[in-house]
């Protein structure tokens, strides 16, 4: 019996665990607290584990972010029964200024403030758009596994996501614009 969980423990290791920085980037744009996405993903990990047995031949990275979004959804259910506003985290070191100079802070500033600028462009998408556009954009899923994932059609994908870039390419150049 022990040799049979170490097999398990060892493919799931082997199969599951080089998407885990996928997973992570996929809950920080799901719950943007960094304690919340931890916590997405070490759900997400654990109900993996529980059900790696069942998984036959599957995009491995796209049925791990689908249980990502999963436990986003149940997480999401959870606190709105509850009524409950998760205050920031005092650990979310985001808007804290690094404490190691750069070789050009200059352009470190620009790359920076551009970041930023289409991170806030990005949050002002609908959540569905935003979506298909991290898993295309970011996590580089194919439609298939991004239709898997947000368990929508193949057509769905591909529409949210051309209205997605449509929409982040026309408030990017608006911002841009205003600034």
């Amino acid at each position: 019996m022990a040799d049979r969980r170490d097999d398990k423990r060892a493919r799931f290791e082997a199969q599951v665990l080089p998407h885990l920085d996928s997973a992570y980037r996929f809950a920080r744009w799901l719950a943007p607290a960094p304690g919340e996405a931890d916590d997405l993903v070490q759900d997400a990990v654990l109900r993996a584990y529980r059900g790696f047995e069942g998984l036959r031949g599957a995009n491995v990275k796209a049925w791990l972010l689908t249980i990502v979004k999963n436990c986003h959804f149940t997480a999401q259910r959870a606190r709105h029964d509850r009524r409950l506003v998760p205050l920031p985290e005092e650990s979310d070191s985001a808007h804290e200024p690094a404490l190691v100079a750069s070789s050009d802070p200059e352009q470190e500033a620009l790359a920076t403030d551009r970041t930023h600028a289409l991170e806030r462009v990005l949050a002002l998408l609908p959540e569905e758009q935003r979506d298909v556009l991290i898993l295309r954009e970011v996590e580089d899923l194919d439609y298939r596994a991004i239709a898997e994932v947000l368990a929508v059609p193949l057509g769905t994908v591909m529409s949210r996501l051309s209205r997605a870039r449509a929409a982040l390419r026309a408030r990017f150049l608006e911002r841009e614009a205003t600034s």
